[in-house]
């Protein structure tokens, strides 16, 4: 089925990318749906799957702006979506083209929307389910800025401080080891285990600062300077990406604010007296606690950073700080 999926995404991408060429127009969704329409019975395939791949395509299209994606080969890792309607749940089975699997069911689920067939990179395969869920308004009252950071992943404006080990130097021996040996099943374990254990992390941890607080104001760190540093493996590990995205849309589940604001100068700048008095550049990070030349006020580097970006979060309208994807899915 998975190969089947692979041949229609191709055929879209072809489709489309012949139509920019030769009549300078970019087939929709709706053109896409038109031309394979018929093509599920002969391809054995959900006429909703289908449908599917090719709005996915679309969006995708737009997402990267570019006239041709890639295509889907034996490399390309598994995927077979669906929508509602194609899909029957029953228990822990799941009905779907005719073939019955069963599943590991977690939790009840809600109304189903679409979802989704996807393989990982050690060829186990996933069912994803779309649902309707009740809103679960947070009752909590902290109103917290975050700095996020390498040593504590996160640092919140109230002082708190909420840090992991360092996933890629605990593992980074016996990684090193299999990737030496050439055990490509080994290797392709532990790369697993890692993004699992850092995942499991900041589900926890995210959801954990949703449900306690009101208005989150988070810093959007510059991750690719940091990555041509001596820091990138520590900048990789901490997950900066992740944990803003988990934020985000926690915080639209749980009815309150999150903002994603510029940290630009939010270290160096004093949170007693707004002078830019602290350490800068990459030789001051090793500087942790400093004390403000104009007023005297001692900081801590994490703790000052965090403070300044809930003043800035303040100063933010509410509307602008949700990226548009987000706010058209509020």
């Amino acid at each position: 089925m998975a190969r089947k999926v692979n041949f229609v995404w191709n055929y879209c991408n072809e489709t489309s990318l012949k139509a920019i060429r030769y009549d300078s127009r970019w087939l929709s969704s709706y053109d896409l749906n038109n031309l394979t329409s018929g093509s599920s019975k002969e391809l054995n395939l959900h006429s909703q799957t289908v449908q599917a791949i090719a709005e996915e395509y679309v969006t995708r299209r737009k997402q990267f702006k570019k006239r041709k994606l890639r295509w889907r080969g034996k490399k390309s890792l598994g995927w077979i979506p669906f929508k509602a309607a194609a899909v029957r749940v029953l228990g822990d089975k799941v009905k779907f083209s005719g073939f019955e699997f069963r599943f590991w069911k977690t939790r009840e689920m809600g109304k189903i929307k679409t979802g989704s067939f996807n393989q990982d990179a050690r060829g186990r395969w996933y069912v994803n389910f779309q649902c309707e869920v009740l809103e679960q308004a947070s009752t909590g009252n902290r109103i917290i800025g975050v700095d996020l950071g390498c040593k504590d992943q996160l640092v919140c404006s109230d002082g708190e401080k909420i840090s992991r080990e360092n996933l890629t130097k605990t593992y980074e021996i016996n990684l090193a080891k299999a990737q030496r040996a050439g055990r490509k099943k080994q290797v392709l374990n532990i790369h697993a285990k890692i993004a699992n254990k850092r995942k499991d992390w900041s589900h926890k941890t995210t959801t954990t600062l949703v449900k306690t607080s009101k208005l989150i104001v988070v810093g959007d760190i510059n991750s690719k300077k940091l990555m041509q540093t001596k820091m990138a493996k520590s900048i990789s590990d901490a997950g900066f990406a992740q944990i803003k995205s988990m934020l985000e849309y926690k915080a639209i589940k749980h009815q309150i604010d999150c903002k994603i604001i510029s940290e630009h100068g939010t270290t160096v700048t004093c949170s007693t007296c707004l002078e830019k008095t602290g350490p800068s550049g990459l030789s001051g990070l090793s500087v942790r606690e400093w004390v403000c030349e104009a007023c005297h006020s001692g900081h801590d580097r994490d703790v000052n950073a965090a403070k300044n970006i809930l003043r800035l979060g303040h100063q933010t309208p509410l509307g602008n700080p949700l990226p548009q994807r987000l706010r058209k899915r509020a």
